[in-house]
């Protein structure tokens, strides 16, 4: 990774570190917020700090036509994307779960090519193996599922890369942090709206480890990772910014190795191994191309 530029390294790290760790955050949090809630707030709380930030660095307000769309994308990538994969949980596997995400590189590359911007040979290569390497890992802890929840899944996919692929050639958000911000404040309002009229409710107190997991979530999650994962879509091809989708999972297995004593079979470590060797192709593959 050393021909990459440090902000784009920085922000590849920050999305595959800080969402590899969100998933026990995420389960913690549950055991006191609904899921619709938790991801709403987490996501309005985080677009606030940040647009105050902006404002406190006398940064424009976004226009309409900016607000409108940050929204659109906001209310695909957080409303669709994160809230409707928050809801198939419900009704299927860990396992099936990360196999739909680990499908999200390929389908952001497809739509990526509809623009004209089809991926080289060697980034498909990366794509596919990362795929393979998600699926095996995956297969540990099953593919169960009800029909809804895989209906829900594709929809959250479909959702959260065409969202993706439209604020990389599409629509136009406000410039740096402002437009991250607009977009997170309409996709988290969208989700607490949705979470009321589901009727949804507290699952139990507010503990102090279930507050702060869902603290970690808007500071870590949001602020940091989702506003380092958009910059990515700005700054790289789409194969190399949707990897967290592989690498992910590697990230919360090591995790639950190193912290909660887990056992780490040959399967997933030759799963472990086939997925950083996509991560290795598809980082290379800029530069490849720009020797060719």
């Amino acid at each position: 990774m050393r021909h990459l530029p440090k902000s784009v390294l920085t922000a590849l790290l920050t999305v595959y570190i800080v969402w590899g760790s969100t998933y026990f955050a995420i389960q913690v949090a549950l055991t006191a917020f609904p899921p619709l809630l938790m991801i709403g707030t987490r996501f309005l709380v985080a677009g606030a700090i940040l647009y105050l930030w902006q404002k406190w660095h006398s940064a424009p307000n976004p226009t309409l036509r900016e607000w409108r769309d940050g929204g659109i994308i906001g209310i695909l990538m957080l409303g669709g994307g994160t809230g409707l994969t928050a809801c198939a949980q419900q009704y299927v596997s860990s396992g099936l779960t990360a196999v739909f995400i680990a499908c999200s590189p390929m389908i952001l590359s497809g739509l990526s090519g509809l623009f004209g911007d089809w991926p080289k040979r060697r980034e498909w290569i990366g794509i596919v193996s990362g795929f393979a390497g998600a699926m095996l890992l995956a297969s540990d802890h099953g593919f169960a599922a009800q029909p809804m929840g895989v209906i829900l899944l594709l929809g959250a996919i479909l959702s959260w890369d065409v969202g993706s692929i439209l604020s990389q050639k599409r629509l136009r958000m406000a410039t740096g942090g402002m437009g991250f911000a607009s977009e997170m404040l309409v996709g988290g309002l969208f989700l607490v709206i949705l979470s009321l009229l589901r009727g949804e409710h507290m699952n139990g107190p507010l503990t102090m480890p279930a507050f702060a997991a869902w603290a970690y979530l808007v500071i870590a999650g949001s602020l940091l990772a989702f506003t380092a994962y958009m910059y990515l879509l700005s700054k790289v091809h789409t194969g190399l910014a949707a990897s967290y989708a592989y690498v992910n999972p590697v990230i919360a297995v090591t995790l639950g190795v190193v912290f909660g004593g887990e056992h780490l079979s040959a399967k997933a470590m030759l799963a472990m191994a086939i997925i950083l060797g996509s991560v290795v192709v598809l980082t290379t593959t800029r530069r490849v191309q720009r020797s060719s």
